[in-house]
């Protein structure tokens, strides 16, 4: 009505001032109104989704899209809308197009190309998280989102824009892969940390799956380490397993590659396994500042003045000699002959410090010689001491047990050859005048213990009388 009255305005026959301010008054009115229709129309129809633009996800496993919408008088909608489902539409956002491929419909639970698929959250608290199960390469797609609320309260498809669209953002891509991503390194602060500074280091690898979300291990990890580990979300909804390390750096862990490994657990045979690494930078001064001489034996010998540093290119040596304050040099190696006794040391430094290195003494070669000499005399001449009262001490022991075996074997003899026995034979003799005479004639003889029987014997006399008794004695 409004438009055919302010055509009719425009073309009546009025005065052409007259018409031309009608016409404007109503053009301006016109479009007022239709803003107004226009707003009010529109306003019941505003819905918008967040999700984010890609997912990736591991074969095997599954990938959760995380999901949440707004609809304009959604709480007006949901009380006259006896039910609400989900419909997950792949590769066509047209729901009526005969080329649609209906993957998930949760009033159906019809399910096409997948295992399972199943919504964890409440569609009445706006969330529309989903989890696909059992990801195979094939399901690498675009899926768009579709809400109905039925009977015929409200069915938007929130991805509007097909995918060879500029806009894109209302989509999801699944990406697949068949191993996952290396998980992400991070240092707190710059590159190069200073010594005994605390230092925060992250490691993250994505979970598209939280119900076999990674695991994280790290190696070669300093001494002070203290870890923590937890599943985290991303801006986009996503979750991700964070692992953080926290210690005071050390000179010892300069140039230290640091490891994070994730595994991935999947539905296979083998789960999957990645790692990154990173290299610590630790700045610090000197450390371990010594000095080696070549060659150890030598006239002429080499100091050269050895020391850890961080950053070590712009190191600076000064020599000293021991009750001197004045330098000798100022480089790293020094040329000197071993004449020149005395005690040296050196000092290393750099922007963040100093340090000095123990002494070391210089000695002449030829009174080390000498030296040498004496105590090897000395020790030779000890020695054959030592060996010569070892000699003598075997030739006495050697004699004296010849001796002892000589007398030995002498006096078996004499036990076998026997023992001399000794008896007196006692005889009355008559003279000539008639007188008897006693005589004691001492007899001797030699027994041969061999052949001694044990009995008893009676000489008799030739006078027919017994008068001599002897006997036979066994010795032992």
């Amino acid at each position: 009505m409004v438009f055919w009255t302010l055509l009719w305005i425009i073309f009546s026959p009025m005065s052409s001032p007259l018409r031309t301010s009608m016409a404007g008054n109503q053009i301006t009115s016109f479009i007022f109104i239709s803003f107004v229709l226009g707003q009010a129309l529109s306003a019941d129809y505003i819905y918008s989704a967040v999700m984010p633009q890609t997912v990736t996800a591991l074969t095997g496993s599954c990938v959760q899209i995380p999901c949440t919408f707004n609809i304009s008088n959604f709480e007006d909608k949901r009380e006259m809308a006896e039910s609400i489902y989900v419909i997950w539409l792949k590769n066509q956002s047209h729901y009526d197009s005969t080329e649609s491929f209906i993957a998930f419909n949760s009033s159906e639970n019809i399910i096409r190309g997948f295992s399972d698929i199943k919504m964890t959250r409440d569609l009445n608290e706006r969330n529309c998280t989903t989890v696909f199960y059992n990801i195979t390469m094939n399901h690498s797609d675009r899926y768009y989102f579709r809400l109905e609320m039925e009977p015929d309260v409200f069915r938007p498809t929130f991805n509007p824009n097909t995918a060879n669209s500029s806009d894109s953002s209302k989509t999801v891509k699944i990406i697949v892969r068949d191993s996952p991503q290396p998980p992400e390194l991070k240092l707190s602060k710059p590159q190069y940390v200073m010594e005994e500074s605390t230092v925060n280091l992250s490691c993250s690898a994505e979970a598209p799956c939280p119900t076999q979300p990674p695991t994280i291990s790290w190696s070669n990890i300093p001494k002070s380490a203290r870890i923590t580990t937890q599943l985290q979300d991303k801006p986009d909804k996503t979750q991700s397993v964070f692992s953080y390390m926290t210690f005071k750096a050390s000179y010892k862990d300069h140039r230290k590659n640091i490891t994070c490994t994730a595994t991935y657990p999947r539905n296979t045979p083998n789960d999957s396994t990645v790692e990154g690494n990173i290299t610590l930078q630790v700045l610090f001064p000197p450390k371990e500042t010594h000095i080696i001489i070549t060659p150890s034996v030598g006239t002429n010998v080499t100091l050269t003045c050895k020391s850890k540093a961080s950053p070590s290119n712009d190191m600076n040596y000064t020599w000293y000699k021991r009750g001197q304050e004045t330098p000798i040099a100022w480089r790293k190696k020094i040329n000197l002959n071993r004449t020149q006794t005395a005690s040296y040391y050196c000092t290393a430094q750099n922007k963040h410090g100093k340090q000095s290195s123990e002494d070391v003494q210089l000695t002449d070669d030829s009174q080390n010689g000498l030296s040498h000499l004496v105590i090897y005399g000395c020790t030779g001449g000890l020695l054959a001491f030592v060996l010569l009262s070892a000699f003598f001490f075997y030739c006495i022991r050697t004699k004296a047990s010849r001796q002892a075996h000589v007398t030995g074997k002498d006096q078996a003899k004499d036990k076998n050859r026997g023992m001399m026995a000794i008896y007196v034979k006692n005889d009355i003799v008559i003279s000539k005048n008639g007188e008897k005479k006693e005589s004691d004639d001492l007899l001797y003889t030699e027994i041969d213990f061999s052949k001694l029987q044990t009995d008893h014997k009676t000489k008799e006399h030739p006078n027919n009388g017994p008068v001599t008794e002897y006997a036979e004695i066994q010795v032992t």
